[in-house]
């Protein structure tokens, strides 16, 4: 009996700990699968995709780049990577592809679960608007947050993020910068790769911040260093980075895959412990 086949796709991809968390849950679950990590470029991935089908690939995470792609090659997705207009999770069924986007349900999860924070009625800003942000908006949404402000340097594709979300007056765009005016906030996400570049740094006012203020960016390891240094210098109450959120959106993808949800503490503490080591890639 061959064994299962699933990959993450992504560009880069080499840094991935997907293969790795997706190994563990099986493992633990007494499950055998093939999990590998493809690099394909943005102009390849269709190609590497149907490849990778052809080959027996039965399921996929998908990673930076190509979320927002990857719903568009989707036959069918769920309500919530609709609303995104990105997918992070392919299911093979039949000769087509079901999409859908745990990124959303992973943050909450690592927030409520992990780290014992409650969202409802607070206000957000959340910093991007691309594949990352269109992810986890929904599921904010969801979790009872009172307002959702969107803020990227680009501002028509806030504007486009806001549009998807169709709720006028509780999601609302903001011009990057004009934050100041903007008041304070319970929630800051870094959904942005701008920490990923030599040098980074952020410089964010100051009023942004009060005293019940969580800093959280959707990256890890290096990449997440300037925007929580930040954070910390502007005296927020928590901060945190993305490695929760990877962990808890990985047991999302692997239970639509297996049928059962893996328990996710033991896997996190493993990854946390080589947190300062560890480049985002996912």
């Amino acid at each position: 009996m061959s064994v299962a086949r699933y990959a993450v796709f992504g560009h880069p991809i080499a840094h991935s700990q997907s293969p790795r968390i997706q190994a563990a849950f099986a493992k633990a679950q007494g499950i055998e699968i093939d999990y590998r990590a493809i690099d394909a470029t943005p102009q390849d991935f269709a190609a590497a995709l149907d490849a990778f089908a052809a080959d027996g690939g039965v399921g996929a995470n998908v990673t930076l780049p190509h979320k927002e792609a990857a719903f568009a090659l989707c036959a069918t997705t769920t309500s919530r990577a609709q609303r995104a207009g990105a997918v992070n999770t392919l299911l093979r069924k039949g000769e087509r592809w079901h999409g859908d986007n745990t990124d959303g349900i992973g943050l909450v999860r690592d927030l409520t679960g992990r780290n014992g924070l409650d969202l409802r009625g607070r206000r957000v800003l959340l910093l991007g608007a691309g594949g990352a942000a269109r992810g986890v908006a929904p599921a904010l949404l969801d979790a009872g947050i009172l307002e959702l402000v969107v803020a990227n340097r680009t501002p028509e594709r806030a504007d486009a993020l806001v549009d998807a979300m169709s709720e006028p007056g509780r999601v609302i765009s903001a011009y990057w910068d004009a934050l100041r005016e903007q008041g304070d906030f319970e929630l800051i996400i870094n959904a942005t790769s701008a920490g990923r570049g030599d040098g980074a740094v952020f410089n964010l006012p100051l009023s942004l911040v009060n005293s019940l203020t969580t800093a959280v960016d959707l990256n890890y390891g290096e990449a997440a260093i300037p925007f929580l240094a930040w954070a910390r210098a502007a005296g927020c109450r928590n901060e945190f980075d993305g490695l929760g959120m990877l962990v808890e959106q990985a047991a999302e993808s692997f239970q639509q895959w297996h049928g059962v949800r893996p328990e996710t503490d033991a896997v996190y503490a493993a990854l946390r412990e080589r947190a300062a080591t560890l480049v985002t890639a996912d």
